[in-house]
């Protein structure tokens, strides 16, 4: 069984980008099989839709009943039952695959995290070993690389020791 953790790597005939360019047009193609597929117009369209969206199915079950029962709720702007119901079923069915392209995609980010984690590991043992050897004599030439190294590195955000705040004099007593 293979540990699920590692980053395969197998050879491909064709580049990595081009097979990634490939999975992106067939997602867009998806876009045009998922019926009533509506692209937000804004960042916070969703958020903004969720009041009314959250409301439970028997309520909504119940507000059906009310409207087939007393005829005074039926409003002039013509509330399409049929309709409702026809949204309620695309509903139930595609917030599933909603949340397997969810997992898919948490997957794929996992997955380049952990290449890019393998990659950069590899290179921070060079770096840690190449400044160790440009300390000797022999191995004095790999300097040049340590520095350039360091620079393209930049500062890393260590965490340094915390020390105590500073305890605020006492006011003077007047």
């Amino acid at each position: 069984m293979s540990n699920k953790s590692e980053v395969p790597v197998t050879p491909t005939p064709q580049s990595y980008a081009d097979s990634a360019l490939s999975r992106v047009e067939d997602i867009r193609v998806w876009r045009d099989k998922i019926p009533n597929l509506v692209i937000p117009e804004t960042k916070g369209a969703r958020k903004r839709l969720a009041g009314a969206a959250s409301v439970p199915r028997e309520f909504v079950e119940l507000a059906t009943v009310a409207v087939k029962s007393k005829p005074v709720l039926v409003r002039a702007s013509g509330q399409d039952l049929a309709q409702d119901k026809d949204l309620s079923d695309y509903a139930d069915a595609y917030g599933p695959v909603a949340d397997e392209l969810e997992a898919l995609a948490s997957f794929v980010r996992h997955s380049v995290t952990l290449a890019k984690n393998k990659v950069g590991s590899e290179a921070l043992t060079t770096y840690a070993l190449a400044q160790r050897l440009s300390k000797r004599p022999e191995t004095a030439d790999l300097l040049p690389h340590v520095e350039d190294m360091a620079k393209a590195l930049g500062k890393r955000n260590r965490k340094a020791k915390s020390q105590p705040a500073p305890t605020p004099a006492p006011a003077p007593v007047q």
